[in-house]
Order: C-alpha cells, then sequence, then structure tokens
C-alpha cells in the first residue's frame, strides 16, 4: 500500500483509509473512529488558492501547537509535570486527537449519532455554544483553547449531509448573538454543503499536502507516538 501511494496509484484519501483500517480504526467503534488531519487554516478568503502554501496548516506539528504560544504552553506542562504517586506519566495533552464525544460532535446531525448525543448528555442536546455550529469557529476554537486537539473524521471529505440539519433538529441558539444552531456555517471560499467537500477534498489530493502528509502520518501511526521522538515533537498524550 506505501507503495503504491508514493507511485501516486492510490489517492492521499485512500492511504489514510487504509491506514485508520491497518491500526485497528473502524467506523464499527466510535472510539476508534478513523481519524483525519486538518489540512487547511483559511477558513475566511473569498476563495481558496490551493496553490498558495500559506492555506495548509503544518502537518509535522500536532494540532494541539499551532500557535506559538500553546507551543510554549505545553511544553512546560510537560517539563513541570510530576505525579505525586508516580502512576501517571508525564504528557502534553490531557485529551485526545480522536474520541467517541468528539465523532459525536461533528455527526450530531445525523442519526445514530444524534441519539447518542443525546443519551451522552443525559436526555438533552449539549449547550448550544459546545456544539459543532461553524467551521471557522471550530478551526478558531483549536487556535484559542489548549484543550481543545480534535483532529477531523473521514466525513469532512466525502460526506456533505452531516453539515446540514436535514432532520430539522432543535440545536438551540448561541448565548452571545442568539444566532439558531442549524446548518454548519462554511467557510467563505465554500458555496454550499457540496462545494465545501469538493474543494476541501481537493485541498486533501493537492500537490502540498502530497509532500507534507507523511508528517502528520508518523505523529498518529508512525514513530512520534511515544518515546522520545513524540516529546521532542510535543506529541505526548495522557
Amino acid at each position: 500500500v506505501l507503495q503504491k501511494w508514493v507511485n501516486r496509484e492510490i489517492s492521499n484519501f485512500d492511504y489514510l483509509i487504509q491506514l485508520n483500517t491497518m491500526a485497528g480504526r473502524t467506523y464499527n467503534d466510535l472510539a476508534q473512529y478513523p481519524v483525519f488531519p486538518w489540512i487547511l487554516r483559511d477558513y475566511t478568503s473569498e476563495e481558496l488558492d490551493l496553490n498558495n502554501p500559506a492555506v495548509f496548516r503544518d502537518l509535522s506539528k500536532p494540532i494541539g501547537c499551532s500557535v506559538v504560544f500553546i507551543k510554549i504552553y505545553f511544553f512546560f506542562r510537560y517539563e513541570n509535570f510530576e505525579d505525586p504517586l508516580g502512576i501517571i506519566d508525564k504528557f502534553h495533552y490531557g485529551t485526545h486527537y480522536s474520541n467517541a464525544a468528539g465523532v459525536m460532535h461533528y455527526l450530531i446531525r445525523v442519526e445514530p449519532f444524534t441519539t447518542l448525543h443525546i443519551q451522552l448528555q443525559s436526555g438533552r442536546f449539549d449547550c448550544a455554544d459546545r456544539q459543532f455550529h461553524s467551521i471557522p469557529a471550530t478551526w478558531q476554537a483549536l487556535m484559542d483553547n489548549p484543550n481543545d486537539v480534535k483532529e477531523l473524521i473521514p466525513e469532512f471529505f466525502y460526506f456533505p449531509e452531516f453539515l446540514e440539519n436535514q432532520n430539522g433538529f432543535n440545536l438551540g441558539q448561541l448565548q452571545i448573538s442568539k444566532e439558531v444552531v442549524n446548518d454548519v456555517v462554511l467557510p467563505k471560499w465554500a458555496h454550499s454543503p457540496e462545494d465545501f467537500i469538493y474543494k476541501h477534498r481537493k485541498a486533501l489530493e493537492s500537490e502540498y499536502v502530497s509532500a507534507h502528509l507523511h508528517e502528520w502520518i508518523d505523529l498518529i501511526f508512525g514513530y512520534k507516538q511515544r518515546g522520545p521522538a513524540a516529546v521532542e515533537a510535543l506529541n505526548v498524550f495522557y
């Protein structure tokens, strides 16, 4: 599979799906759901220029330390962490880049994930401000909040329906703006959910991502998962 990918006989999307499967990740287990990378960082431009490297996220760094001040925060958290009982090893991140709650968060508008989310929240929808309501806002939250290190799920590259509230669920309204949470707010460069998926998939298969995807794979599936390489890459999870 690796050789096929290097020879460009299979797409980046197909290669990532294969890697997830080999790593034991599966659509049948929310705790081991397939994980895909955030690949862009431009969610505000009117047009998306895939020939400009500046629109892409740095795939060599964990999503949690894409910003310098957060990077410093995690460095010192790791250096100064000490479990008095000596049971818990040092870590940079107390949460994970993929977990069941995160999958339900993204897929809240689609069954059976809606029902699972309601069960998780003791029989009701979570507070609207904590729900997945906007792609630009979700990216900005990652940049501002050291406790959010969620990567993406494969649906961001092929399934426009999860961005629409086709079932008409009452997801509440945001506290400050009073905006009703309905369909997911898209980046300015996407004119519809289908357009977002088309351009996002195109970005995944772009020359820039093809040249740098292996750096993210090292973090999630490869040699930077644990040990000294993980410490150096600020990639140690609780």
